[in-house]
């Protein structure tokens, strides 16, 4: 089979987009997958350019991300973006998430997102030093705040932040707060595009606790290595501005795609994408998955209850991406009926779980 799932991208988006709650991984985006971005296929890329288009709220610091896109951009066509058909396209709104509390981007969004044919299906909005200063309520209302946007447009993805380092180290407030958003994003499968874990780590996995958001570090790597220039990267150093780049277009790529991306025999081996239709009925779902290696493989069907309904697929597999369709029945061919149900594949050595929704 192609290395591409054989579904155009419209449908992949639609497929993406109708499984967003039931994903059973939060998508985290931080130092740790910089170095997949290189192995991102381009067709998922294009899948990308073709499915989404963003809003984004942003003051200075957020702007490092663009600042990124347009370093990767110079450095291939292929993630070119805002340049007419068939390159990424995306808005930008001067404002920021705010301090403790501050909650004056959600009506900001609303009113994008209710446009009269508003095309957007796509949320981020960054801290300036709103994270730095604010308490375990403000960041509450916060995640809050961006959960009940996406209980609202169940059509839009959203994408969870964390503030920019500031150099108050592991024992600062900035360290708690940015840690009580990744906690929440994990523990409820959101999507975390993670500022400052990125800026924390050089290449080679040094990390810098006490660091800022000037990058400090990224002066003593740049001084050792080749590193990408740019006119500037606010408040920071050209290589923090292109690492972020490039974290951004793995994430979005793990969205389209909706499994790891990129990888190879140093990162993360075989993965579950996502099943299709979910919800689905009738013909029942093929459930797709992405093999780093041959492997045996072994995919079960699970109802929330912990209960084995089914074994689809215990065999050993090529490398690549695979397909395999359940028609909604157990092992003696029964109709298992309406509800959430879990698919877990193992193979590699690992195991991979995520949810679908099965309506009769």
């Amino acid at each position: 089979m192609s290395a591409r799932p054989l579904i155009v991208a419209a449908a992949l988006l639609a497929a993406v987009l109708s499984s967003v709650d039931s994903r059973a991984d939060a998508i985290v985006a931080d130092h740790t997958i910089v170095a997949s971005f290189e192995n991102i296929p381009d067709a998922t890329v294009e899948d990308v350019k073709t499915g989404f288009t963003m809003f984004y709220g942003h003051t200075s610091h957020g702007s490092q991300i663009v600042t990124g896109m347009s370093m990767v951009r110079d450095e291939g066509p292929l993630f070119d973006f805002n340049n007419g058909p068939g390159t990424f396209q995306f808005s930008e709104y001067s404002d920021d998430l705010g301090h403790n509390g501050d909650v004056s981007w959600v009506p900001i969004t609303r009113t994008r997102l209710d446009e009269p044919g508003s095309d957007i299906n796509l949320v981020m909005w960054s801290w300036c030093g709103g994270a730095s200063d604010n308490t375990e309520e403000g960041i509450n209302i916060y995640l809050s705040a961006m959960d009940g946007l996406e209980q609202d447009y169940p059509g839009v993805v959203f994408v969870y932040m964390t503030g920019h380092l500031d150099g108050t180290g592991p024992s600062g407030n900035l360290y708690a707060r940015n840690n009580q958003i990744r906690d929440y994003c994990v523990a409820n499968d959101k999507i975390l595009f993670d500022f400052a874990d990125i800026e924390s780590y050089d290449p080679d996995g040094v990390w810098y606790p006490d660091g800022g958001d000037a990058c400090e570090w990224c002066y003593d790597w740049c001084a050792a290595h080749t590193c990408p220039t740019c006119p500037s990267c606010a408040h920071s150093h050209c290589f923090n501005c292109y690492l972020k780049g490039k974290a951004f277009w793995w994430m979005l790529c793990a969205v389209v795609s909706g499994m790891d991306v990129g990888v190879d025999e140093a990162g993360v081996g075989s993965r579950l994408a996502h099943s299709r239709p979910n919800p689905s009925s009738g013909a029942g779902a093929e459930i797709v998955f992405n093999l780093v290696f041959p492997s045996n493989v072994r995919i079960d069907i699970y109802n929330v209850r912990g209960q084995k309904v089914a074994t689809l697929l215990d065999r050993h597999m090529t490398a690549g991406v695979h397909s395999v369709r359940w028609d909604g029945r157990d092992s003696g061919g029964v109709d298992v009926g309406s509800g959430v149900y879990l698919y877990r594949m193992e193979a590699d050595g690992l195991a991979d779980t995520a949810k679908m929704v099965l309506i009769r």
